[in-house]
């Protein structure tokens, strides 16, 4: 059987299609496994946190992290706290020293990916806060970049 021009060009793209699907599911897979067996020590790029998902737990929030280092309390960790509340600067040992401001409160934790509001963090110290607020940490409770973190509005979870 013979296939004209057209007919070939779009065998391969679908022969491409195919194999596109099947290195991103591969892509996909290693990406799973490699954030479980993710290194505490940030990147070049720096260490980076983010809120993938918030829901109710009880009278708190369950929130799920996605990071690109794995959280560990003696190492490199997680601050929490309410955005209404503090700045990035204030959520750190080193606010007053480094940053000139008074330091503020946040909860450190290593709870990964899931974690529930709590302490500082918790919902019923929010004093009417609806922005829960997220930052790496070093082992000094130092935060370790202010110009990295992340934000969201959990109103619609109180």
């Amino acid at each position: 059987m013979t296939m004209s021009y057209a007919g070939r060009a779009r065998h391969r793209a679908k022969l491409g299609c195919a194999m596109f699907a099947a290195s991103f599911a591969t892509i996909a897979s290693v990406g799973t496994m490699a954030q479980e067996n993710l290194p505490n020590a940030c990147p070049v790029d720096g260490c980076e946190v983010t809120i993938a998902g918030v829901g109710k737990a009880g009278d708190e929030l369950a929130v799920t992290f996605e990071s690109n280092f794995m959280p560990e309390m003696s190492k490199n960790h997680i601050h929490v706290w309410w955005g209404e509340s503090y700045t990035i600067e204030q959520v750190s040992d080193n606010a007053e020293p480094t940053y000139g401001v008074k330091q503020g409160d946040w909860h450190p934790t290593d709870e990964f990916p899931a974690y529930t509001t709590q302490s500082a963090a918790s919902v019923s110290v929010r004093n009417g806060a609806h922005t829960l607020c997220v930052t790496a940490a070093d082992r000094n409770h130092d935060i370790l970049d202010p110009k990295v973190y992340h934000c969201v509005d959990v109103g619609d979870h109180l």
